[in-house]
């Protein structure tokens, strides 16, 4: 996708899936367009959710800038402010509709009436019809095939609301009467490119990389592929041209993510891939493939590998991963469980032997590699002897990056309605007990690094991350001496304060 020159700090959140990154208007600082016969229209933005969806509201900001609007920096400002929202989980949900509700009444403090409120993401992808009729203060939403053409929307909007022949077939969106409009269209099947217009939110030395779109995968937990439809791969072309126009622009880490990067272009092979198919290049395009394209592109930076499936992992894949010297020895691999029953009722298409096998090959095929997981606790059926199967892999595997998500009944999913759900208040001490047995497994990881001398990026004057830390999620290096922002630097790490090391 094309970056535009400018970029906004990243705020907060997280490349999990649950995990909220807030991305507020009010952290998109630009300079003032000079005065104009006409005014621009200025669009505030606030963005919710995982990596993916901050993607998206780059997109859409990029959409913004090609229709000749500004960015703005305050809501009170904005003529148009945006709610970029996640639904993922319950508190997920519960969290985009109090941002759209505050949206709505900073409007009536900021005496901006005529201030257009527009609902964008997974949670409109999802509920459109529901949120349509029952939150009449969003003047439109837009679902996931729409956010390249939020900057027309928007003119449409704010341009033709007042003409006389103005009607929703005009603006291509449904309407009823005293509610907004509903842009949003079923069975999501966009997908960027790398020329698509996009300001980016990440730091200038950082950027996420979406190489696909959707997810094939059954998981009894998840809706995301109810949300964002079918797994569709991009081009290696295009991705590769857009992480070399992202390094000649000075970005110095790329995280390649979507649903599950690791099915990534087997939907483009003659031959259809099953839902458990390993990475093998003799059949078409995969990542593999993809990583050794990117290996050809000239300068230094990483590349980052999140939201990998452990079905699809294969020896091509870890070979490749060692032999390339972009690729960072981070592997972000979503467990979810390790019980055999566990596994089979989430419907994770793999199995405890799998797992122990592929974590064994990574870290003897890998030199140095950290592996980065997450777990849900209190899933349904969930025994205390499940529960402690689980703090026994956890306790031997020593994960060095781990996050724990407590089980959210989603509506819509095959396990909201399986027996045996787990009450909040177990859910909540299997969960404090699985992250203080983590948190200690965390700091002898961190305490092991001191005397060792380390290659960071530097992501502020006194503050860096290690190859095994990926942006937001994981921990820090808290630096001593201060150094240039973007740039690698070699430092002695001289010991450790919790999860961060001190260097």
């Amino acid at each position: 996708m094309r970056p535009a020159k400018n970029h906004a700090p990243a705020v907060g959140g997280s490349h999990a899936e649950g995990e909220s990154r807030r991305v507020p208007s009010a952290n998109l600082p630009l300079k003032r367009a000079r005065a104009a016969p006409l005014q621009r229209p200025k669009v505030g933005i606030v963005s919710l959710g995982c990596a993916k969806n901050l993607v998206d509201a780059e997109i859409m900001l990029g959409s913004v800038l090609e229709r000749g609007m500004d960015i703005t920096s305050s809501a009170e400002d904005a003529d148009v402010l945006v709610i970029n929202t996640c639904a993922f989980i319950d508190s997920a949900k519960e969290e985009s509709i109090d941002a759209i509700l505050e949206a709505h009444q900073q409007r009536g403090r900021y005496g901006r009436s005529n201030q257009k409120l527009v609902v964008s993401g997974c949670m409109s992808q999802r509920f459109s019809e529901e949120l349509h009729e029952q939150l009449p203060e969003v003047d439109a939403f837009i679902g996931l095939d729409q956010v390249h053409e939020l900057g027309g929307i928007i003119e449409r909007l704010l341009d033709r609301a007042d003409e006389p022949d103005f009607s929703e077939t005009a603006l291509g969106a449904s309407r009823n009467t005293n509610v907004g409009y509903n842009f949003v269209t079923p069975r999501s099947t966009y997908i960027p490119n790398y020329d698509t217009p996009r300001f980016r939110l990440t730091p200038a030395h950082s950027a996420y990389v979406k190489i696909a779109e959707g997810c094939n995968h059954p998981c009894s937990f998840c809706v995301i592929p109810q949300m964002r439809g079918r797994h569709r791969s991009r081009t290696p072309q295009s991705v590769v041209s857009e992480i070399g126009a992202l390094v000649a622009d000075g970005v110095r880490e790329v995280n390649l993510i979507s649903q599950d990067t690791t099915y990534y272009g087997m939907d483009l092979w003659a031959e259809k891939a099953g839902p458990r198919q390993p990475v093998d290049s003799n059949r078409g395009v995969t990542l593999a493939s993809l990583l050794r394209e990117i290996e050809r592109v000239d300068g230094e930076f990483w590349v980052r590998l999140l939201y990998t499936h452990p079905a699809h992992w294969s020896d091509e894949l870890i070979a490749t991963v060692a032999d390339c010297r972009h690729v960072a020895r981070y592997v972000d691999i979503p467990l979810q469980h390790i019980e055999e029953s566990m596994l089979a009722r989430m419907a994770r298409e793999t199995t405890r032997e799998h797992i122990e096998t592929l974590i064994a090959k990574l870290r003897s095929s890998i030199p140095g590699v950290a592996l980065r997981t997450t777990f849900i606790v209190g899933f349904p059926g969930e025994t205390e002897r499940q529960f402690e199967t689980l703090l026994d892999f956890i306790e031997r595997t020593r994960f060095e990056r781990l996050g724990v998500f407590k089980y959210s009944q989603e509506e819509g999913s095959r396990a909201a309605k399986l027996p045996d759900q787990i009450p909040a208040d177990v859910k909540n001490k299997r969960h404090r007990r699985a992250m203080i047995l983590q948190q200690r497994i965390a700091s002898e990881n961190a305490a092991c690094k001191t005397g060792s001398k380390l290659k960071l990026l530097v992501d502020q004057p006194l503050v860096a991350r290690t190859e095994a830390d990926a942006p937001d999620v994981d921990t820090r290096v808290l630096l001593s001496q201060s150094a240039p922002v973007g740039e690698f630097i070699t430092r002695s790490i001289t010991g450790s304060r919790g999860y961060d090391l001190l260097a």
